[in-house]
């Protein structure tokens, strides 16, 4: 399970959506996102669902990887789907049986809020996959630049973003690490309850939080004996520049709003 959190990787690849500007990227997640939330009934996410579909073709991120991001969440997709498949009692009855019954309106909220999140895990875990943690820092900083008239600390707040996404598949590693070296003493991580099975896992959160301290002093160390001291002043090896490809994306993306808001309308 642990091998299945996608977020914070990133998947080396030359593909046309690796070389926009991460700024655009960063933009461009934001609208898919709101688009989402816009979309209304199942016609309305088809917009959506074609153009996840087609960044993922144009990315060159293999369709497998992108599913390991939804593996963690299926207990709260299945929960969520339960939610509102149950416990929406308008609209048509399509099933009774007892005191269980479904209905039209909960059968269409358990799909929409269900999509929603599938769309939403898969399109956030996109942006990670194709944006070095280096080029993301980049272009939060220059994206929270303007914020700095006001005493906002944009480099800062982008550096402690990129280093957590940064380190969470360092964690990962090392608590399955730990886990295989606790099952080779006799520890059972796979048997018995969800109860038991969260038990079992408790024993991994003291060498795990000791382990994560201790790289975060290793960090702050090399980054003293580096003479950081902010981004006042700092110079970048790679300067953020603006394409046509980049202008492309953002035209296509910018349809995604009023499309999904007109496909919604028809049904």
């Amino acid at each position: 399970m642990l091998r299945d959190i996608t977020l914070g990787q990133y998947y080396p690849v030359d593909s046309p959506i690796h070389r926009l500007d991460p700024r655009t990227k960063i933009v461009l997640t934001i609208v898919y996102i709101v688009a989402v939330f816009f979309g209304k009934g199942l016609l309305g996410y088809l917009p959506t669902l074609l153009f996840l579909l087609l960044i993922i073709k144009l990315s060159g991120v293999p369709f497998t990887m992108m599913l390991k991001s939804l593996r963690p969440l299926r207990i709260l997709l299945i929960f969520t789907f339960v939610l509102n498949l149950f416990f929406i009692s308008s609209g048509e009855v399509l099933f009774r049986w007892r005191f269980i019954q479904i209905t039209k309106d909960g059968l269409s909220h358990a799909l929409r809020f269900s999509l929603r999140l599938i769309f939403l895990v898969l399109g956030t875990s996109l942006m990670t996959l194709t944006t070095p943690p280096v080029a993301l820092t980049d272009g939060l900083e220059s994206l929270c630049s303007p914020l700095k008239k006001i005493g906002f600390p944009a480099h800062e707040m982008a550096m402690m973003m990129t280093i957590a996404l940064r380190f969470i598949p360092t964690l990962i590693e090392e608590a399955d690490k730990i886990m295989k070296a606790q099952s080779a003493r006799g520890a059972d991580f796979s048997s018995g309850s969800v109860t038991s099975r969260a038990r079992a896992m408790i024993p991994l959160l003291v060498p795990l939080f000791i382990s994560a301290f201790r790289r975060a002093g290793d960090l702050a160390f090399a980054m003293e004996a580096r003479c950081y001291r902010g981004g006042e002043g700092r110079t970048r090896l790679h300067i953020l520049k603006f394409r046509k490809g980049d202008a492309v994306a953002f035209v296509i993306t910018g349809l995604l709003i009023p499309v999904t808001i007109f496909a919604g309308r028809l049904l």
